[in-house]
Parts: C-alpha cells; structure tokens; sequence
C-alpha cells in the first residue's frame, strides 16, 4: 500500500517533469494546485486519480494534457498508468486556513534597483516577461520562436517578424526577448522602440543636423525591437535610414525583432529590399486568445495588479472579453471600483454589473474620442488644451493632466503608449503613474471623485 508520502512525491516527481514542458504560467495556472488523490495498483497497470480545484482546471488538463501526464506518470512509476481526473481541491493545513488572503496583496519582491533602471534606459517594461506570458496553441510558436531568440541572440531567427492584431501579445513576446537578454546579460544594448519613435528620431536627426548621433544610438545595438514597424511604410528617408540600420545590427551579429498588424506582403509602400530582408528571417502570426488563454491572461493581470479573483470570476471575465488589452482595461476599472466603493470583496455580482455597464455603454464610448475627454478635462478645469498638454509641473495644470489620461485609459481603454503620446508624447510609464495616482485619489478624495464624475456627465451625460 503506498502512504501518503510516496504519493506526493511521485506526483512532485511527475509535476517536475511537467514543468519542463510548459511554460511557467501554464503550469501555474493549471497544474499547480493538483495532487494525487489515490493511487492503486490493478494488475498490470496503477490507477493514478488526480485532484484538480475546479470543473475548468479538471476539463482543461483532462482535455490537452491527459497525454502528457500519463507519459510522465508511466516514465516516473516505471509501471503502464491509467489517469482519472476528480475535482476536490487540497486541504490546506489549518496555520494556512487561518490567515485571510487580503484582496490586494504587497508585493514582496523588490526588483534591483540598477537593473530596473537598465531596463527603463532600454524602455523595456518589467512585467512583460516569458514567466508572465500565458501560452496556448494560437500563440505557442511565437512564444517558442522568442523564447528560441532570446537563448540565441542573431543566430536563432533574424530578423523575427510577429504578427497579429490588437492584444494578441506580440509586445510582450518581444519586450520578453529583451528583458531575457538584460536579465542574462546587463551590459547587453538593447533598445524598444515603435516605428514611429524610430521616424520621429530619424526626422529630428535630419532637422537638427545629428543623423551620426542618429545612426551611433541605433547602428551599435546588440538587440533592437521595433513595434508597428508597418509605420515606416511609405516614408522613403525613414525606410533609406531603417535599411542600414538593419544591415549595420544583423551584420555585427545582432539580433533584431519587428511586429506589426499585417505580414510584410500586405505592407502597402513597404520598400522591396525591406519586404524581402524581412521574409528572409520568421514570420510568425498570432492568432486572438482562445477562452483558456484569455482566462490565463486574467489571472496572470490580476496576479500583477494584486488582485485576488475566485475561479469562477476569472471565467466571467474571460467570456466576455476577447482579448488581453480589453482584460486589462477591465481590471483597472474593477480595482478603481472596488477602492472607490470600498467593497470588503469581489463578488461575481459586482464584476457582472460592471461587464453588463460596458456592454450598455459601449455604444457610447465609440462615439466618444480622445479630443472629446481632452476638451472635457479642459471645460472642468477652465484651461486651455495648451495647457494641460504642456510640461509644466504646476499642481493646476499636472492634477489635470493625469485625470485626462487617466481616463483616456480606463474610459475609452486606450494603450498606454497612446496616451502617452496623446499628451505630448510622453513615455508610459509615466500614463501608468497617473492611473495608479488617480486610482488611489479617487478612492479617498471626494472633490476627485466630483471632478472625474462631472467629467464623464459632460462626455456621456
């Protein structure tokens, strides 16, 4: 008879495996609160039962990886294992039940200090990791191809081109390469950008006369990641300047990674020596987030924003939100909510009351653009668009500036980077500071509260 013990060591055993076949927020999200519920030897074969903490977790595993775990378990037992799947969560020790999760927790972990500010140098943003990437089979052969790159730097794929549409993760893969890169090796150049900050440099180089100082910040990279690289398109100086500096990066043995919306072939305007330089290296599409990715994807922003959602919320979201930028956008508004209302808890009432007021206002929300909430923020506050777009640090016109984006992010669910180049091409790590502060003043200041309030009357009545 096999005790209690041996069980839980041959399932560590077989989840040890495991996780060497997955990545780290699969095996997070589906195997990581599993365990061995019996096991009995019949014959010629063991009887292997497999707790799982929820309907969905047992259906997702029993569906895509019955095989894996069965290979696993027959590898480690040295014996031929049939698996059955039951959903009985683990009992905890009682120390454990005793201590209340809070809602929102403290993060423990403090990032060093001098590599955050390397990768603030390199505009590479720290929560877009491969150990924060949700991986499914519609993006499991980008995820493959960058986690390939970043192992290889300039001799996996070069260059790596990522396709797709909106919030489907090719930024996060790429800026996951780069942060890879810097983790490994931090005195690694490596540079972010968009197609458009890379015109913008490039026009101003012209302009003022330092395209060498141009050409010395891009041509010496070791890794460059542009995104929407579809921007330069069309722009016959920018396109001219991109092929050297192609050219210079690959030929010294670095490695570079573009995204955009369309593969090169549907690149209208898009130089020929360009289209065929990258069709040279992959091209990888990918596709929405299927229902248990995006409900991954929930869990993985959550986990980052310090929210603790229930399984079953995490599935309401991920129904009725189709991709991860709109899963965000609605987990912003769900903290705001929560701290503005001070529930002691999510409840499932409050996040479908929330999805049904966005279904409702949807409609109205289209209809509403950035210009519109500019000239809003403008009318509560009696400034001029000037002014609030403007760098001055001046409380009557910075408290304003950061309510405007605060809601062009969570109103109208724009990107970070869009903000902030709506107000005066600012960097998004600024826009995230603003919505974090305004999130918190909101909760606790009632004239913030009456602003924002008055704001939204003025847009949508």
């Amino acid at each position: 008879m096999i005790n209690e013990s041996q069980k839980e060591q041959i399932w560590q055993d077989c989840l040890g495996d495991i996780k060497v076949s997955v990545s780290p927020a699969i095996f997070s999200t589906w195997f990581s609160q599993t365990y061995i519920t019996n096991l009995n030897q019949k014959e010629d074969r063991v009887i292997v039962e497999i707790g799982c903490p929820s309907s969905f977790v047992k259906n997702t595993i029993e569906n895509r990886y019955y095989g894996l775990i069965q290979d696993t378990l027959n590898k480690i037992t040295g014996q031929k294992c049939d698996v059955l799947f039951e959903i009985k969560a683990k009992k905890e020790n009682k120390s454990q039940e005793i201590a209340l999760t809070p809602l929102f927790q403290e993060k423990k972990e403090k990032k060093d200090e001098t590599f955050l500010e390397e990768l603030k140098k390199s505009r590479l943003r720290p929560f877009y990791t491969f150990e924060n990437f949700a991986v499914s089979s519609s993006n499991q052969m980008a995820w493959a191809a960058c986690e390939a790159v970043a192992k290889n730097i300039g001799s996996a794929y070069n260059p790596l081109f990522l396709w797709g549409g909106v919030g489907v993760g090719k930024t996060h893969l790429m800026n996951a390469v780069g942060y890879y890169a810097k983790k490994n090796d931090i005195n690694k150049n490596v540079y972010f950008c968009t197609g458009e900050d890379f015109t913008n440099d490039i026009v101003e180089g012209i302009r003022n006369k330092t395209t060498q100082k141009f050409r010395n910040k891009y041509r010496k990279l070791d890794i460059l990641l542009i995104d929407d690289i579809q921007f330069i398109a069309g722009k016959d100086a920018v396109q001219e300047e991109f092929f050297h500096t192609f050219n210079a990066i690959v030929a010294a043995g670095g490695q570079i990674i573009l995204t955009s919306d369309k593969p090169p072939s549907e690149i209208s305007k898009l130089e020929e020596r360009l289209r065929s330089r990258f069709e040279a290296g992959l091209i990888v599409d990918i596709a929405p987030p299927d229902f248990e990715l995006r409900c991954a994807i929930t869990q993985i922003k959550a986990k980052e924003k310090n929210i603790n959602l229930e399984m079953n919320i995490v599935q309401t979201i991920a129904a009725n939100l189709d991709s991860a930028r709109k899963i965000e956008g609605f987990l912003i508004r769900l903290r705001s909510a929560v701290e503005i209302n001070k529930y002691p808890e999510i409840t499932e009432e409050i996040v479908e009351n929330l999805l049904g007021k966005r279904d409702q206002e949807i409609e109205k929300r289209k209809k509403v653009s950035s210009e519109d909430v500019i000239e809003a923020v403008c009318k509560q506050y009696t400034l001029k668009k000037k002014q609030i777009l403007g760098n001055s640090r001046v409380k009557n016109f910075a408290l304003p500036r950061q309510i405007l984006m605060y809601l062009l992010r969570t109103e109208l669910n724009l990107p970070l980077q869009e903000v902030g180049r709506i107000i005066g091409g600012r960097d998004h790590t600024t826009v995230m500071h603003a919505v974090e502060k305004i999130t918190k003043l909101a909760s606790e200041s009632v004239d913030i509260r009456e602003d924002i309030t008055g704001i939204k009357k003025t847009l949508w009545g």
